[in-house]
């Protein structure tokens, strides 16, 4: 039989209980019910408290551990996440039973990991060995708490509904041997059946590779993309708590926006350049290489079909998606460079010392100008070194917003050109605007006070209301083939 592999992120994911009975279950019954290996996150909130918060950087019981003066600190912060844990599945278990184990769980793992962590610090105490070598290690085991956790709770869910829900935990928790994320996946699921059980995955695996050296907080998707390629899957499906749309509707309106519908992955590129990752870009690689078509649904609208990502091209032109985000412009003025090679490469350099993402690009005789996604405390210490490179150049950061109108064929629609306008007629003006030869995207630089209103008036110039009607008749017809 065929599979699907799908994906439900944390913020969904502490909804699971309304999901069982949608998403998971719905109108299902017997065999019916099967055919899907789920992948799950770890519960809303989870991981920022294991790590740090993703957002506002606030220490998790990585960062205090990894920084730590005394133990307090991070025996505390390992103390809030057992208590986050226990209230998430409070939360979505009925069972009296189902809570008192899942509970039993939590203490069992977070002190075995709260062991590791001392021993580890008392090791380090020795010369011999330095903690910033085994921080890796220690991010990745921390990860993987998380999913678990969630995996765990998930299938006890699942299995006191009636379903053969089958938990695959590909953490690593007490393994012997260290092996790569193919054979780990392959070895879990050798041992599974997804035509007569519904197995829940942990969204990290632990392997050889190392998924948090490469990939950081991506690693679920990475982990979600393999699984699909390895196993055949028919489709992957990521389900997210919203629809894929043509903007973010609290910017344009919740009834100006329309759901994509079908994109491909190009677009997809596209939007994870922009900060707003439908896949990683790399699972995405993995995905389209192993011909995988992904699906993007909301997870509470179970029988929409979503949005539909593969390898094809647009059947005619057309404006996909409006969207921007904040960059900051690293601007290198040197009135020498002109006719000179090797500038962009000693910046480029800097720029990855840094760690700084790229987002685009221009220059022209004598000057350089890098719009990336970055802080500004970061980019003094870019400034610094660029500086003692080129002593005699005129470097400088200004915080900007860019806005990109995206599509898998924007030939014939003279984007550039009604942009700038529909800007203008917004009562606004753009710094600075680039297309490229593809045509599948045109960016727009403009003050970040304006960027709102600026992706409102791109949204307003390129998304018709036809395209709705167009759109609600494909939708009928992703269903058919659904």
């Amino acid at each position: 039989m065929t599979h699907t592999v799908e994906k439900i992120g944390g913020t969904s994911m502490s909804r699971v209980h309304e999901l069982r009975d949608t998403l998971f279950i719905g109108d299902r019954e017997g065999s019916d019910l099967y055919g899907r290996v789920f992948v799950v996150s770890a519960f809303g909130g989870i991981t920022n408290l294991l790590l740090e918060h993703k957002k506002t950087g606030d220490a998790g019981v990585y960062a205090q551990f990894a920084n730590a003066d005394n133990d307090r600190g991070w025996h505390e912060a390992l103390d809030r996440v057992a208590k986050a844990m226990i209230a998430a599945h409070e939360d979505v278990l009925d069972h009296p039973a189902d809570v008192e184990r899942a509970t039993e769980w939590v203490h069992t793992r977070i002190e075995d990991a709260r062991n590791a962590l001392t021993d580890l610090q008392r090791l380090c105490n020795y010369g011999h060995f330095r903690l910033a070598e085994h921080l890796l290690q220690v991010r990745e085991l921390l990860s993987g708490l998380g999913e678990s956790h969630s995996a765990f709770v998930t299938a006890m869910l699942l299995q006191r509904a009636g379903v053969n829900a089958r938990l695959v935990d590909l953490s690593g928790w007490r393994d012997e041997g260290d092996i790569t994320l193919d054979d780990r996946i392959t070895g879990a699921m050798s041992r599974v059946d997804p035509a007569s059980e519904m197995p829940i995955v942990t969204g990290y695996a632990q392997c050889a590779e190392g998924l948090m050296r490469e990939f950081d907080r991506g690693y679920s998707e990475v982990t979600f993309s393999k699984l699909a390629a390895l196993t055949g899957a028919s489709e992957a499906i990521i389900h997210k708590e919203f629809h894929l749309s043509s903007a973010d509707p609290n910017l344009v309106g919740q009834d100006n926006v329309r759901k994509l519908g079908r994109t491909n992955y190009d677009v997809a590129d596209q939007l994870s350049n922009m900060g707003m990752e439908a896949i990683h870009p790399k699972a995405a690689k993995t995905l389209r290489q192993a011909e995988v078509p992904l699906r993007v649904t909301n997870a509470f609208e179970p029988h929409d079909p979503g949005t539909l990502i593969d390898d094809q091209p647009a059947d005619q032109p057309g404006v996909e998606i409006v969207t921007g985000l904040d960059v900051i412009a690293l601007e290198v003025f040197e009135q020498d460079m002109v006719g000179v090679k090797g500038y962009d490469s000693a910046i480029l350099d800097v720029l990855k010392r840094h760690d700084v993402r790229i987002v685009s690009k221009v220059s022209n005789a004598n000057t350089i100008t890098h719009y990336v996604d970055s802080s500004l405390k970061v980019m003094k210490r870019v400034e610094k070194d660029i500086a003692e490179i080129y002593p005699s150049a005129e470097i400088r950061s200004r915080k900007l917003a860019m806005a990109s109108v995206i599509g898998r064929d924007l030939s014939t629609l003279s984007v550039l050109q009604r942009g700038l306008c529909a800007v203008a007629d917004a009562g606004h003006s753009c710094i600075g605007a680039a297309q490229g030869a593809r045509n599948v995207d045109v960016q727009f630089v403009m003050e970040r006070d304006d960027l709102a209103a600026c992706i409102k008036a791109l949204h307003d110039a390129f998304v018709q209301p036809d395209d709705k009607a167009q759109n609600d008749s494909q939708n009928k017809t992703l269903k058919a083939a659904a």
